[in-house]
């Protein structure tokens, strides 16, 4: 796990054989979620964020990020979880998406880990409580479930 007063990308020097993914695992809603290590540009504290008028109500609005105008989704919002108040450990995950860096904002990021090809398995509809249409998979890690989200659909408009 990583400490709450300072987040820092971490990742393994060594090779991985192509039967094997990492993922960036974070908490939302008290669940934890996945996504591909690789999308991940990098991750920084929340700051101030101009909200868009009249967005649709997952998209937080915008950040300036090293001079680069950058938009962001509430990934609570976005997945029906529920709206939750900001805390020291909330985070933006920068990720690349079709159209260019967009910010996910998530409860805490927690680690990354490697998964087997083996150890992720379709997600059945009661596992997770948003809709499987976000999903790709789940994967038993450390004694719990890690919904692995399809990125590219859970942030298409």
């Amino acid at each position: 796990m990583f400490p709450r007063e300072r987040m820092e990308t971490t990742m393994s020097t060594t090779a991985s054989t192509h039967s094997e993914q990492q993922s960036v695992v974070f908490l939302l809603s008290n669940e934890f979620f996945g996504i591909d290590i690789f999308r991940v540009n990098e991750i920084i504290r929340l700051r101030e964020i101009t909200p868009i008028p009249r967005a649709e109500s997952h998209l937080r609005g915008l950040v300036n990020l090293r001079g680069k105008t950058i938009p962001v989704v509430d990934l609570r919002m976005r997945l029906s979880l529920g709206q939750a108040e900001d805390t020291d450990t909330t985070r933006i995950i920068v990720v690349d998406s079709d159209s260019g860096n967009v910010g996910i904002v998530v409860d805490a990021v927690r680690e990354v880990v490697s998964l087997a090809e083996g150890d992720i398995q379709d997600a059945p509809e009661m596992v997770t409580k948003l809709s499987t249409e976000f999903v790709r998979g789940v994967a038993q890690h450390a004694g719990g479930l890690i919904t692995l989200l399809d990125l590219d659909k859970a942030l298409a408009a």
